[in-house]
């Protein structure tokens, strides 16, 4: 069995840190991919509503085969301190039944543990054991210091542990 890491990414942080993480955890990646433009800061407030609402959008991929994978990887920015819709539509689209799962969630500054909080309720509902979590601040950050404080974390938290 293997790792995955599943996330959505906007700007560009949440992808540098899921990318980090699959290099040091030898771990695949999936990159859900909203359809809907979320540039720009009409679109931006529209995309906050959705994410307060936890609506659901168009992705891609529209789903995830998850079998070949025991350890998961679910990765999302913080908007209006939830996880983003393209996150809440690919979590209801898995079946994450005897599935170890690794939630994180970035943010600018604050709002990251609500966002946590959410994603560990989603992924539960559908048969996952979440069994460990992170945030990361990134507001102001090089990508140099993004990618040193993931490796911190993956230190810290010695998430080479649930390798397989």
């Amino acid at each position: 069995m293997a790792t995955l890491i599943m996330y959505y990414s906007q700007g560009g942080t949440t992808d540098l840190i899921a990318k980090t993480l699959a290099k040091h955890l030898d771990a695949s990646l999936v990159r859900i991919h909203d359809l809907k433009n979320r540039d720009g800061f009409k679109n931006r407030f529209i995309a906050s509503i959705s994410a307060f609402r936890e609506s659901k959008t168009d992705i891609i991929p529209a789903k995830v085969d998850l079998t070949n994978y025991d350890t998961i990887y679910i990765g999302s920015p913080t908007w209006a301190g939830n996880p983003t819709p393209a996150i809440i539509t690919i979590i209801d689209r898995c079946n994450f039944t005897g599935k170890d799962v690794v939630l994180f969630a970035t943010m600018d500054t604050t709002h990251g543990d609500s966002n946590i909080e959410r994603l560990e309720e989603k992924v539960k509902m559908r048969g996952a054991r979440v069994i460990e979590s992170f945030t990361l601040a990134t507001k102001g950050k090089s990508p140099e210091k993004i990618v040193t404080d993931t490796e911190a974390i993956i230190e810290m938290k010695d998430l080479k542990m649930y390798k397989r």
